[in-house]
């Protein structure tokens, strides 16, 4: 069994430039959906970014602590360990200078500092389970220092309008009570709780507000970016060489605050220790280890939704969902689905994959499972068209690797239900074609597959009509249906007969002659869209392919020359009149290029898994995915970004940490890695 810990490590001098290290991101999680981030250079760059940002029942995910100011005296100078401002377009003060190292140990942010011979160890660590956080110092030597912790509170949503206002301390009022220091929150939020492990130190009452605090990349985002924080005051407590002591921020009761931090760090690492024994695979592979870390950020208790809990517990079962990325989607269907492999399957958390489809199917409505769930509501939005077919292939990669007949009896009669109402038809336009036995999809005003960006008003890439995928994974499902009905024991005749007439028009109805590919959309905006896009890879990836096979290798050498990339596949050819190379600019222009050109990273697992059918080359396979262990060191440390750049250098965007992208590059690397070997 794995003991050491899997490290990320970079080495930082005072001559190295602060820029890039202001680029990369860290991030720790508690299971909740909570979390901490920021940049490594502890400026916080997004409005997204705190110390302390739990996930709170019907209110989402809020951030509480959005910065802690740490500073290092001593007899001759005093040290600012994290610049906390940026301004003007420039870091205020040098505090990057006193910078040696920074690592991720586990799922832990780690800081080494050297203030004039005293060298500080600095950990962000938030217990499983729980709403809190602990920033933990360490004098590792050097003469002894005293640290002064200036904490800032607030009460905002993350994706909620930046905070401008007077009258802070009136708003968040602090109380002390036998030396317990609470903030009151507004709203009926519980008390955000402050306090030094072990118990020491003193609070100074000192009212200050960080007036104009500029986030970096919403600014560049062309996003509002300026918000001004307050601190009620700060706690100080000296250090000698070889002692600690924690900020500890939360909303939990005081009972649970009186662990040690390395108390918390021991169980984390004994209970990260056990998820790694679950995949033989990362005792020797590095890179699967931190993949499988990874993957345990996104798997969480729904925290703003308790009441899933309490039902789920009743039944005997137990309650979990998929945060879709970091820092600001929350729990999605079609990412579950689609990334349900890699998170659970290829990481033997079967537990908690059989949970999180006892869960989606709870919210099953009119044949629809749920889109999303917006951030802090118990209500569901259902404007999806794939998300429902994708639950069919996460169920059968489920039951595959568990036979789990109990789930699969459970769960069939509610499938049943979800065929018959695609194919009497369901709201936003979902219904089977007579005609033809292939699925419609389309309302306006809504994207209802995987390419749903819009701006106001505007769909940008509609896709209403008859969409590849949609067909594919239509046919998937029906062909699914068919099998489990016979190991069950009940007629399946049905959905064969609905599976061949879907394969018939299908192959009668697809083939691009001219492009040697498939079209994307039929019976849409134009009768047949021939944008060459990446959805065609899934008429070949799924269990039962509906493409026949000798139209597989001609698909696989177009996707192969022009939309294949080193980190995934391009959502759309160059030489489209609608190609877009970069992602950035503000919302519009974001948007314009989201499904545009810009590379999507979840798409590399099912195009290895197409390309081994023609070609059957795991090494070569294999080696496609050989960047993407360079890419965990280039924005959100030990994870994958949502999305890169159409051309060179293939800068990542977009989220920082994505469900899919981790669980597919997983799922494709542990499908190849013994080819290389």
């Amino acid at each position: 069994m794995t003991t050491t810990a899997p490290d990320l490590q970079f080495t930082c001098t005072k001559n190295d430039d602060p820029g890039v290290l202001l680029a990369k991101e860290w991030l720790t999680t508690n299971g909740l959906g909570g979390y901490a981030s920021g940049s490594l250079l502890g400026v916080a760059t997004r409005r997204y970014h705190g110390l302390f940002v739990p996930d709170l029942p019907s209110k989402g995910r809020t951030v509480m602590v959005p910065r802690l100011d740490d500073t290092i005296e001593t007899d001759t100078k005093t040290y600012a360990l994290s610049r906390a401002e940026f301004a003007d377009g420039k870091l205020e003060g040098d505090g990057y200078r006193y910078l040696q190292g920074f690592r991720r140990e586990w799922q832990t942010p780690v800081w080494t500092f050297d203030c004039g011979g005293s060298r500080i160890e600095k950990r962000v660590v938030m217990p499983h389970g729980q709403n809190t956080v602990h920033v933990h110092y360490t004098l590792l030597d050097g003469p002894p220092v005293l640290l002064h912790l200036r904490p800032y509170v607030s009460c905002r949503m993350h994706d909620a309008a930046l905070v401008r206002s007077e009258g802070h301390s009136q708003l968040f009022p602090l109380t002390v009570t036998n030396g317990r220091y609470e903030v009151t929150m507004p709203g009926g939020l519980p008390p955000l709780k402050l306090c030094l492990r072990p118990p020491g130190g003193v609070f100074v009452t000192d009212d200050h507000v960080s007036a104009s605090v500029s986030y970096r990349i919403e600014r560049d985002r062309g996003s509002e970016h300026v918000e001004d924080l307050f601190s009620p005051g700060y706690f100080t407590a000296g250090l000698r060489a070889g002692e600690s002591v924690a900020f500890v921020a939360s909303v939990e009761s005081w009972e649970l605050l009186t662990f040690d931090t390395q108390v918390i760090v021991e169980a984390e690492r004994r209970r990260l220790t056990k998820l790694l024994a679950r995949v033989p695979a990362s005792q020797e592979d590095e890179f699967a280890r931190q993949l499988v870390l990874a993957v345990d950020q996104f798997i969480v208790l729904p925290g703003s939704r308790p009441e899933e809990d309490v039902l789920a517990r009743a039944s005997g079962d137990e309650a979990r969902t998929v945060i879709a990325g970091y820092h600001w989607f929350g729990d999605w269907g079609r990412d579950t689905m689609i990334s349900l492999e890699g998170l659970t399957m290829c990481t033997g958390r079967y537990d908690e994959a059989k949970a999180i489809l006892r869960t989606f199917a709870h919210y099953i409505k009119d044949g629809l499972i749920p889109n999303l769930f917006p951030e802090g509501a118990r209500q569901a939005l259902y404007h999806t068209a794939d998300a429902t077919l994708w639950y069919f292939h996460a169920l059968d990669r489920y039951v595959r690797a568990t036979d789990d007949r109990d789930t699969l009896m459970i769960l069939f009669p509610i499938l049943k239900g979800v065929i018959a109402a695609h194919t009497r038809g369901t709201h936003f336009g979902i219904g089977v074609d007579e005609k033809d036995g292939l699925l419609c999809a389309g309302a306006p005003g809504y994207q209802l597959t995987w390419m749903d960006a819009k701006v106001d008003d505007w769909v940008v890439t509609p896709r209403r009509g008859k969409p590849v995928e949609i067909q594919a994974l239509w046919y998937n499902a029906l062909r699914l249906m068919a099998q489990w009905a016979k190991r069950l024991g009940e007629p399946c005749d049905e959905w064969m007969d609905m599976a061949e007439q879907a394969e018939a028009s299908f192959h009668e109805r697809y083939w691009y002659e001219s492009g040697h590919y498939l079209y994307d959309v039929l019976d849409g905006e134009q009768p047949y869209d021939g944008s060459l896009r990446p959805n065609q890879i899934f008429t070949m990836s799924l269990r039962f392919p509906i493409l026949r096979q000798e139209r597989w290798r001609p698909v696989v050498d177009v996707v192969t020359d022009k939309l294949l990339t080193p980190l995934g596949l391009r959502t759309l050819a160059p030489g489209h009149r609608d190609y877009k190379p970069t992602y950035s600019g503000d919302l519009r222009a974001r948007d314009a290029a989201y499904h545009q050109g810009t590379v999507w990273a979840w798409l590399i697992g099912h195009y290895v898994d197409a390309r081994l059918k023609v070609y059957e080359d795991k090494r070569d396979a294999h080696r496609l995915l050989l960047p993407f262990h360079d890419h965990l060191r280039d924005a959100g440390i030990g994870t994958i970004s949502e999305i890169f750049d159409a051309e060179p250098p293939y800068r990542p965007r977009g989220c920082i940490a994505q469900a899919w992208s981790v669980a597919e590059v997983l799922r494709a690397h542990l499908n190849t890695v013994t080819a290389d070997r």
